[in-house]
């Protein structure tokens, strides 16, 4: 009863965090602006990041610890996960399908946020007492915002990166985890918390080096694996497409009326369901990715933005947009469960739909194996974010203890049921983004100005390191960036 109350109290927080006056417009607003004061970098160069962050994939002779794919990978690890296949089923199932829209935009404006948090964090970078390049939230608040505000907006993140790693990136997962594989192949939960927690460890272990290399093998994968097998549903029922797309675009200023089970929506909850599963699909304005972004091996802060922001592309144009498409186009979003009578719930919406959608049982392994994929993943690349965060807060002796207790929270996530850490994680999500969102609009000029510079004289992204230094030597920022390089 004690948690019941927990997860109430919990649960109305949660609902102003992500409300529709404080995070959505908070989020929305600073997409909006930076895209605006950043001249719409995340549609005018999409083409050069793409090609710089999955082709050409590294800048030779550039400092940091990993590659800048292996970075876009880390960061896509932590991101592309159960919300690309239970949240967008959850958006839909609240909102309609005009929640999917709602998605879009976030991920649009979102793009320019991501970029200019990962820019940020390459901006204001540091190498820690290991020799590590460490950056994100926690460090270009009170870096770039040289006052008692900026210090108190960077702890306030750096405590809630901490705390809501153990949720959203880590029990929530193996919950996912283990219940898909019971559910599936009948695995004992604590087996699959067993394997899950010893494989955790053996990573994390290796530091970034070693989660860089796993994701950037096991991200390109899970992707292509899930994508393929969504193209072939739409393919196979092409010719609903088009009344999918209608109904995306019309019900998300029109809501959705009430059919059979579903409860029918207002275009206020197709746009708040839509907006919180979409930063809680790509995270953009959280911060999180430029703590990945900040170790990559990169020439200039702006390239590795530049390649960061297509994570957000990836993630839901892409991953999410498959995942709603098939749920609509299939039809299972508006079904009825025969035995309770109400609309199916999202947690088996995209197993369903994939699974009417693909012969056999083809379409349940691919969601349950993705899903397994997707959230791994998701563990690896919040455990480095909740790593980079306590060290911020105690220094480097907090890590190998962090990384132990790290993996047995995911042995317990297993396990156990996870109402509350759900509720926990939503709260410490939301909280997470209000200081990165204050920061950003504090330090919009800068961004503004330094990437400005940089793309008049590299606007394909083609420079070599020589190059860059030379257009860029004497610059203020430029000067600033290498001292700090060098330390």
């Amino acid at each position: 009863m004690e948690l019941d109350r927990i997860e109430a109290v919990l649960g109305t927080i949660g609902g102003i965090v992500w409300g529709p006056y404080l995070l959505i417009p908070l989020l929305l607003g600073t997409g909006l602006y930076l895209t605006f004061r950043l001249r719409g970098i995340q549609l005018l160069r999409l083409g050069a990041a793409l090609r710089l962050g999955l082709l050409k994939r590294k800048d030779d002779d550039a400092e940091g610890d990993i590659s800048q794919f292996q970075a876009l990978t880390t960061a896509m690890a932590a991101t592309v996960g159960t919300g690309n296949i239970v949240g967008v089923a959850t958006a839909i199932a609240a909102g309609g399908p005009g929640a999917l829209f709602w998605m879009w935009v976030t991920a649009i404006l979102g793009m320019a946020s991501k970029y200019a948090e990962a820019f940020l964090g390459v901006r204001f970078r540091i190498t820690d007492e290991v020799g590590e390049k460490n950056g994100g939230p926690q460090y270009y608040l009170e870096r770039g915002i040289r006052n008692g505000f900026g210090k108190v907006l960077a702890l306030s993140f750096a405590v809630f990166a901490v705390c809501a790693c153990f949720g959203i990136g880590n029990m929530t997962q193996g919950n996912s985890i283990a219940s898909n594989l019971e559910r599936s192949f009948m695995i004992p939960t604590w087996i699959t918390g067993v394997v899950l927690a010893g494989l955790t460890l053996v990573v994390l272990v290796g530091g970034i080096k070693s989660i860089g290399r796993v994701t950037a093998g096991l991200v390109p994968v899970m992707i292509l694996f899930y994508v393929l097998g969504a193209l072939y549903i739409l393919l196979v029922n092409i010719q609903a497409v088009p009344a999918a797309l209608g109904e995306i675009f019309s019900q998300a200023f029109t809501g959705t009326a009430a059919t059979g089970g579903f409860l029918g929506s207002t275009i206020m909850v197709a746009v708040q369901f839509g907006v919180a599963r979409g930063i809680f699909s790509n995270e953009s304005g959280m911060g999180s990715a430029a703590i990945a972004a900040a170790s990559a091996q990169t020439t200039h802060p702006v390239r590795q933005g530049l390649v960061s922001m297509t994570q957000t592309f990836i993630d839901t144009i892409i991953v999410v947009s498959c995942t709603g498409l098939v749920i609509i186009t299939t039809g299972v979003w508006s079904e009825i469960d025969p035995q309770t009578g109400v609309q199916i719930s999202p947690s088996i919406m995209t197993g369903q739909a994939f699974t009417h959608g693909l012969p056999g049982q083809w379409g349940h392994w691919i969601v349950t194996i993705g899903l397994v994929l997707f959230a791994y993943s998701t563990i690896l690349g919040w455990a480095y974010y909740g790593e980079r965060n306590l060290e911020r807060l105690v220094g480097h002796r907090g890590v190998m203890p962090f990384r132990i207790l790290f993996s047995l929270a995911v042995l317990l996530g297993c396990t156990v049921q996870l109402g509350v850490v759900w509720s926990f994680s939503d709260v410490m999500n939301g909280l997470m983004a209000i200081p990165n969102l204050i920061g950003l609009l504090i330090l919009s000029g800068l961004i503004a100005r330094e990437t400005r510079f940089y793309l008049r004289h590299d606007p394909r992204l083609e420079a070599d390191r020589q190059q860059i230094e030379a257009f860029m030597k004497g610059q203020p920022g430029w000067e600033e960036w290498k001292a700090s390089e060098r330390s």
